[in-house]
């Protein structure tokens, strides 16, 4: 193997690479012993030249150092085929039978950089970082080994990619989606049947991060009469009508998704127990617990999901953040019939579990109800949680039920 350009890092940063972080920023290092190209595998040792792996370069990124293993390895094809094997073979283990599903998470199947997401016989990849990019064909055909896919599509139109020096790139680059590629294929999650669109939908074209959560909340919904909020495809919104929902009223301010919600409960046989509305969740909620003075609000719901997107994309919004998710379940509290069930999720990372549920807890104050926390959730085993590396650990969710 070849001599390798190598970084030198300060005192005391090797123990966070030791431990497991993959990241290594500008001022941790001490020096680079010689000019390395962008994009480049290079190796990273401490101050006291004690080698610590190897990891994709590039100056341009306040990343500068992505680590990929903790020995010396090549970075081939080979290198790609054993990864996303082992990756695949964690998502076998812990979602046996699931046919749509994230087959790489970045850094959680130490490929930091790298999201590929399976639905049915099409692979959709995300390529952020550099060095990733550079070796797109290595992976692709990595992929085309492991799966014999349809397609491949990349939707590498993530803002993160301008941080790394890249261009948007989006379409298909391997295989065929058929003589309509922008028509929306159909998947199946759960045992129920969605229509999404790979090439523009939001993230890869669902949120598969939510999948055994839609099943579970799901099935507190039995009987009840339920509002969906934020529904997108109708994931929590048919789930619960599968599970016996009495009615559930979905609302998203996307009409195209409203309109693939809809469709997708007609392909489902549950379009009779769901109802679908176009509206700014917030103005809604805000229009539904308005009252004159001496008016209260009559709850009439017995389950509420709120699944909004992200508040927040960095430390300095959590504040706005914060007022936001106050005033969602502050709104939604007062539908809420005593002993109804609240589930609700955080997406942002800087919103952790603890700050998420506080904010909970003040809404319920204000509006004076006491709640019973039933269940806690977290992101499908398909993007699994390091500690080591907090950036791994996003998706938080509760249950609650109104106790008065």
């Amino acid at each position: 193997m070849q001599t390798l350009p190598t970084i030198l890092l300060r005192p005391g940063e090797a123990d966070r690479v030791v431990a497991g972080h993959p990241w290594i920023y500008q001022a941790s290092i001490l020096r680079l012993t010689e000019p390395a190209a962008d994009g480049d595998v290079i190796q990273v040792k401490d101050h006291r030249q004690r080698f610590l792996g190897i990891g994709f370069y590039n100056s341009k990124s306040k990343i500068h150092v992505r680590m990929l293993a903790n020995e010396r390895v090549t970075i081939d094809q080979g290198f790609f085929d054993e990864r996303i094997r082992a990756a695949l073979a964690l998502r076998q283990k812990h979602l046996p039978g699931a046919t749509s599903f994230r087959v790489v998470n970045a850094e959680s199947d130490f490929l930091s950089g790298l999201i590929v997401d399976k639905y049915e016989a099409v692979l959709v990849i995300q390529t952020s970082s550099l060095g990733m990019d550079h070796r797109k064909g290595m992976i692709v055909g990595a992929l085309k080994s492991i799966f014999t896919p349809r397609a491949i599509i990349e939707r590498n139109e993530m803002s993160s990619r301008k941080f790394e020096g890249l261009p948007n790139s989006n379409g298909v680059i391997d295989g065929d989606l058929g003589p309509d590629a922008s028509t929306p294929k159909v998947v199946e999650v759960n045992g129920l049947k969605f229509e999404v669109d790979l090439l523009g939908g939001h993230k890869t074209g669902f949120y598969l991060d939510q999948q055994v959560n839609y099943r579970l909340v799901g099935e507190r919904a039995n009987g009840a009469q339920v509002l969906d909020c934020f529904t997108f495809l109708g994931g929590f919104a048919l789930h619960a009508a599968r599970a016996g929902a009495a009615h559930v009223h979905a609302i998203d301010q996307g009409a195209e998704v409203i309109e693939a919600a809809k469709r997708n409960a007609t392909a489902n046989g549950l379009a009779d127990r769901c109802s679908f509305e176009t509206a700014n969740v917030f103005d809604w909620l805000k229009a539904q617990t308005l009252t004159r003075p001496h008016e209260k609000v009559v709850p009439r719901f017995d389950c509420i999901i709120l699944d909004p997107p992200s508040f927040t994309r960095n430390r300095a919004a959590i504040p706005d953040a914060l007022r936001g998710y106050k005033e969602i379940h502050l709104r939604a509290l007062k539908l809420l019939k005593t002993g109804g069930t609240l589930a609700t999720f955080c997406c942002s990372h800087h919103v952790d579990a603890s700050m998420f549920q506080s904010v909970i807890l003040e809404a319920a104050f204000d509006a004076h109800r006491i709640l019973r926390r039933v269940a806690t959730y977290t992101q499908s085993p398909d993007h699994p949680i390091i500690p080591a590396i907090p950036e791994t650990e996003y998706l938080k969710g509760f249950a609650f039920e109104v106790a008065r």
